[in-house]
């Protein structure tokens, strides 16, 4: 591996190359030495910056949250206009055919991954997918209160169902595009007004 190579933004360069390996490989594959080998980096690069590899996995997904969490402002924005089931299709298909449905594989495949997480940031359910489904009552919210869901709609089960049923879509990482916007409108079509 070379060494003294300037790297410009660390972080960002291991994030996404934990990314790529994850998305070729899944969680088996993800090793110091793949991310640093993807990188193209000597590997005391990630332990210089990091405490030990569950701490640089658990930064990674703490900054995948904060993407998420930054991307629910922007939907927010949204309500009102198109429409409500292509907006929600469209937000699954980006949070679940990006390296999301990995993650959640991560997550759930290193117990020392899990801990730092809960330690991080305390609450139910798996990081990443909670977040998704907090996205998604953001935005369905916003639309209860333009009138474009009936104002009894309980977007707080809604999220989670839509958040749960497309991840199942897409958990072997191939996608199933086409039944999810199907999926999506058998899910909000009682609340559509």
């Amino acid at each position: 591996m070379p060494t003294g190579v300037h790297l410009r933004d660390v972080r960002t360069q291991l994030f996404d190359a934990a990314e790529r390996v994850l998305l070729r490989g899944g969680p088996s594959a993800l090793t110091s030495r793949a991310v640093t080998d993807e990188a193209g980096c000597a590997k005391g690069v990630l332990h210089k910056h990091f405490t030990d590899f569950d701490g640089f996995l658990a930064e990674l997904v703490l900054d995948r949250i904060a993407q998420v969490q930054a991307r629910s402002e922007t939907l927010v924005a949204q309500a009102g206009t198109g429409s409500v089931v292509d907006t929600v299709a469209d937000v699954l298909t980006e949070v679940f055919s990006s390296v999301a449905v990995s993650v959640v594989a991560l997550i759930t495949f290193r117990d020392g991954l899990r801990a730092r997480l809960r330690a991080a940031r305390p609450g139910p359910g798996v990081p990443l997918a909670t977040d998704a489904a907090r996205m998604l009552a953001r935005y369905l919210t916003a639309e209860r209160d333009l009138g474009r869901l009936s104002a009894d709609a309980d977007v707080d089960t809604l999220a989670p169902t839509l958040v749960g049923a497309g991840h199942l879509l897409f958990a072997d990482r191939s996608g199933d595009e086409a039944a999810l916007r199907p999926m999506v409108a058998s899910v909000l079509s009682p609340v559509l007004e």
